[in-house]
């Protein structure tokens, strides 16, 4: 059994409720949509993502991911939401914990991604505030580490409303739109965040 291992059952996600949005697993229901809002985004997107591959948007890549996320789940290596408008329905961005390390460490990697439709709304602001009591309480991790390029001002901004401290400088850190670039390197701990008791999702 793995140390300090999470509580989370082997099959998929709970739906996790803010006050104006839901952050709630993929399905392949939502690859339309999905691909639209990427499609859709693309400009606003690619200069803070990695490259994206020739058939980034096809259905049989979105499928790939979808077995992707329920792996990382099963094997508590991680976890991805999309965010949607609670009213409306509709998809707004996508939000994960990535590279998951139990053990001593109980550490996560924070990303997200937001529509251009939907961007300087404060909609990844809150996103990431209703993320942490699932990460802190439901995953019972203790640190939540985020990265992003000095000139993201607003995905800056997005962490440091949500309590992230800067704690240094990654130079040439991630690949990202096909060169080497440096990232600020943002953390919060589970003790930096009071959470009410019944919080988290599940």
């Amino acid at each position: 059994m793995a140390f300090l291992r999470s509580a989370l059952p082997e099959d998929y996600l709970d739906t996790i409720r803010g006050q104006t949005l839901v952050l709630r697993p993929p399905t392949v229901a939502d690859y339309t949509q999905w691909a639209e809002l990427r499609a859709q985004s693309r400009a606003h997107l690619t200069p803070w993502e990695p490259s994206w591959a020739r058939d980034d948007l096809s259905r049989q890549m979105y499928r790939r991911r979808l077995r992707a996320y329920a792996k990382d789940v099963r094997d508590d290596m991680g976890f991805s939401f999309f965010i949607s408008d609670a009213v409306t329905e509709a998809l707004l961005g996508g939000i994960t914990l990535s590279n998951v390390r139990r053990g001593s460490a109980q550490t996560a990697v924070l990303g997200y991604w937001i529509g251009k439709p939907y961007a300087a709304q404060g909609r990844m602001t809150e996103a990431v505030r209703t993320l942490l009591p699932f990460a802190f309480k439901t995953a019972r991790l203790h640190r939540l580490e985020a990265a992003c390029m000095p000139a993201n001002t607003a995905s800056i901004r997005v962490l440091e409303r949500n309590g992230f401290s800067r704690e240094g400088l990654a130079r040439s850190y991630l690949k990202i739109n096909g060169r080497w670039e440096d990232h600020l390197l943002f953390a919060t701990l589970a003790d930096d965040h009071i959470l009410a008791p019944n919080s988290g999702g599940r």
